[in-house]
């Protein structure tokens, strides 16, 4: 597996997907990976994004953000790479959040991205990438996470493997509360994150890509959720999420969460009218 450098701006990247052409035929995985060392987390930028999702400043990195640290790697390889599909388009149908032991905002880091699995799905193919965080002179990481994309209509050989059950939803008697998801929620997480893919940041945009309105981030619902459990997660510790369906802008949504036997929690992002299960999400100690 080779390694490559600092990725590109996101924005020229999304600029190039739309240029590069598909594989066709098979494509064999691991092939090159992302390395980046010296890595310093911008307060300022890291202030932002707490503001956006709704956590506290502290002097550890909130448990979804490290994926920040390498989203632009990921994308660069998604349009470096030759795979059967673009970047455009591409759901981001999963993700996992691994937590080793939590980050100081001033640490030094070493982080690195590679895409590990590639399967066919009944809607088209999935690819793994696994985004790895650790402080600069250790060996194991402190911190992965594993992105889940489908590429709706791609081909892959071979058979479906099953779907992974969900994590199960909260009960009848968890907290909830109403959020207000205005209009420019993606523009702003979009302002944070550096992910200005189209989809999110306006409706004319979204309606080209299929959708009716623009799209919330998953990632800002996934941390938004997550953020309602702040100081009350252990140091090591993992979550898994599914988004389930987009969350159209502007909406008023339900979120659940509560606590389970062992230190975990089950939280969930719903439609007003709890008909419509945008995220489910289940967070447990290491």
């Amino acid at each position: 597996m080779s390694a490559v450098g600092a990725p590109r701006p996101l924005a020229v990247n999304y600029a190039r997907s739309l240029l590069v052409p598909r594989a066709r035929g098979a494509v064999d995985l691991p092939r090159r990976r992302s390395e980046q060392r010296g890595v310093r987390v911008d307060p300022d930028r890291l202030a932002a994004w707490s503001r956006a999702c709704g956590y506290p400043l502290r002097s550890q990195l909130p448990l979804p953000y490290p994926h920040l640290l390498g989203f632009a790697a990921q994308v660069q390889l998604l349009v470096t790479e030759p795979f059967p599909f673009r970047l455009l388009g591409l759901v981001h149908v999963a993700q996992a959040f691994t937590r080793h032991r939590p980050l100081e905002v001033d640490e030094e880091l070493e982080v690195s991205v590679r895409a590990v699995a590639m399967a066919p799905h009944r809607r088209g193919a999935l690819v793994d990438l696994v985004t790895e965080v650790r402080a600069a002179g250790e060996a194991a990481p402190a911190w992965r996470g594993t992105s889940r994309y489908l590429a709706p209509g791609a081909r892959l050989p071979g058979a479906v493997p099953p779907a992974p059950a969900d994590p199960p939803a909260p009960g009848p008697g968890a907290a909830g509360a109403l959020w207000r998801v205005d209009a420019g929620t993606g523009r702003r997480y979009a302002r944070v994150s550096g992910d200005v893919n189209p989809i999110h940041l306006a409706a004319p945009a979204a309606r080209l890509l299929g959708q009716r309105r623009a799209l919330a981030h998953g990632l800002w619902t996934a941390s938004r959720s997550l953020a309602v459990l702040d100081g009350r997660l252990p140091g090591a510790v993992r979550a898994e999420v599914r988004f389930k369906a987009p969350l159209l802008l502007p909406a008023t949504v339900q979120h659940r969460h509560e606590g389970v036997p062992g230190g975990g929690w089950r939280t969930a992002v719903l439609s007003r009218d709890g008909a419509c299960t945008h995220l489910l999400a289940a967070v447990e100690p290491l």
